[in-house]
């Protein structure tokens, strides 16, 4: 299971940090040198590094790191550099350096409301269209507990353009966007849970619902309860246990492909409260049908039902003169989207951004089998950026936009080419969006529970994490003890250690650079 928002404590093993510290033993001889290629600093993390990759935790993993000296633009350090890993989250970075270069850091979504028919008398006599744009945020991280607040503003819009009932449907327009909801390569094991949400031109909650079950007297089921407020577009089959508490607990929940009824099965103790973040399919009539709810809910009556433009015979004319705009939404700007995309690891808002660059500015293709707003058209465009700043996309191999998918492709010398553009050569606006986006170690983010305890990265170091089963990745920017800045890249791919195992070996070595007296 992806786990790219782990909140669990890293512990570094003694034996790990101890390979580490015979690197302070060179202070003296480092500081005295102008620049940190010298053969004795090379030398010590070579072996320091060697000595940790080939602990036993990791026998038979395959290892690519990349440290380079961003003041002078020189390598410091390479182990596998120019071969081909699995960077799980770490595309993330690639995604959202594309679309910070090639839609603006300012750049913000729209999504529109629209009439088709005359109001009389307080009464829509036509229909109520929501047209979309890929836009993750409506009602998704940073509207959390208010989900539904945007369609509470378009009740009041509504009541501002004299409507007090809709006689027809709530039509949901997708098009912008492909209709393949799912990543290339993704699993069915990860279609349940919050992280394989579908894509969709109209997103609402970001895809999901998200569910608490809570434990009642031994040998009842426990009370589940759903937001956003227990919506009947989802069926919940309670099939849950409450056991004595010396008794283990589990999670279990279940839905099938191409469904919208979960089955949950989880074992809980009394009182204990369990909650998952689990996503829908149809994601454009769940827009349609918690608008109509939530319409309802505020006392604006509907005669129709909440459904898809692809149901409906004629596609909407919005240049037409019976088509009128009562209401919008536009999302926060591209930089805080792109903030939360990193920081949290959310897949969805990658996604949607990478399906957003094939509709937005799309790439000149003479290829026929790329679909208008796909994923594949995005993934071209984010080659193309990576192109421009210089890396070999010959040696690049991208199918979506969140790293979910095991078919990504990229070398540890590719992304410190992408790490050193975003850091030297882009401009200040998009060099602050594209660094500030990422986790600062010991702090926030995906790294907040990692470089604790007087680590000396903490508060300093800022990366992107990944991690898929197998698979785990730690790439951005960190500064020595005389303020140089590095950028480094480390993948591990194959291995069968333990997950924190890994990270902390992850750690041991940016600590180290941290330590590093140049």
């Amino acid at each position: 299971m992806l786990q790219s928002a782990s909140l669990r404590s890293v512990a570094v093993p003694c034996r790990v940090l101890g390979l580490f510290m015979v690197v302070l033993s060179v202070g003296p001889t480092a500081q005295a040198q102008p620049t940190p290629e010298v053969d004795a600093v090379r030398s010590v993390l070579q072996r320091a590094v060697n000595n940790t990759i080939n602990a036993a935790p990791y026998t038979g993993a395959f290892w690519g790191i990349e440290v380079t000296n961003l003041r002078t633009g020189r390598r410091l350090f390479r182990h596998n550099s120019d071969h081909l890993f699995t960077p799980a989250s770490n595309m993330k970075l690639l995604t959202t350096a594309a679309a910070l270069r090639r839609l603006d850091p300012a750049y913000r979504y729209e999504t529109t409301l629209y009439v088709d028919g005359p109001v009389r008398n307080g009464v829509l006599h036509g229909n109520l269209i929501v047209r979309g744009s890929g836009d993750p945020t409506l009602g998704g991280y940073e509207q959390r507990g208010t989900s539904t607040a945007v369609f509470r503003d378009w009740a009041d819009s509504l009541r501002a353009a004299g409507i007090s009932r809709i006689q027809g449907d709530i039509i949901g327009d997708d098009d912008p966007f492909s209709d393949v909801p799912l990543g290339e390569g993704w699993s069915w094991n990860d279609v349940p849970f919050y992280y394989a949400a579908e894509t969709n031109g109209l997103v609402f909650n970001t895809n999901t619902i998200d569910v608490e079950v809570t434990g009642r007297r031994p040998g009842a089921s426990g009370r589940i309860t759903w937001s956003p407020f227990e919506t009947d577009f989802v069926r919940i089959r309670n099939q849950t246990q409450t056991v004595p508490r010396d008794s283990s607990s589990d999670e279990d929940y279940d839905r099938p492909f191409g469904e919208n009824t979960f089955t949950i099965r989880s074992r809980i103790h009394p009182n204990e409260i369990q909650e998952e973040t689990l996503t829908i399919t149809e994601p454009t009539r769940y827009f349609t049908h918690v608008l109509r709810e939530v319409l309802l809910q505020e006392g604006i009556s509907v005669g129709g039902r909440g459904v898809d433009v692809d149901e409906m015979p004629i596609e909407p004319h919005y240049e037409a003169d019976s088509v009128q705009q009562v209401g919008s939404y536009r999302s926060p700007p591209l930089r805080q989207i792109v903030r939360t995309t990193n920081r949290v690891s959310q897949n969805l808002y990658a996604e949607q951004l990478l399906q957003t660059l094939a509709v937005v500015d799309p790439p000149d293709t003479t290829t026929d089998d790329l679909t208008e707003g796909s994923a594949a058209l995005g993934a071209l465009a984010v080659q193309s950026e990576l192109a421009e700043v210089g890396v070999d996309t010959s040696r690049v191999q991208l199918v979506d936009g969140s790293g979910l998918s095991r078919k990504n492709y990229l070398s540890p010398r590719g992304m410190t080419r992408l790490l050193r553009h975003m850091w030297s050569d882009a401009e200040p606006g998009l060099r602050s969006a594209f660094y500030n986006s990422l986790p600062t170690g010991g702090e926030e983010g995906t790294l907040e529970y990692r470089y604790r305890n007087g680590a000396a990265a903490r508060g300093n170091v800022r990366a992107k994490t990944g991690t898929l089963s197998g698979a785990s990745a730690l790439s951005g920017y960190v500064r020595t003890a005389q303020d140089t800045p590095l950028s480094f890249v480390i993948f591990c791919n194959h291995h069968m250690a333990e997950t924190d195992a890994v990270r902390a070996a992850q750690d041991a070595i940016v600590n180290t650079l941290a330590q590093l007296p140049l």
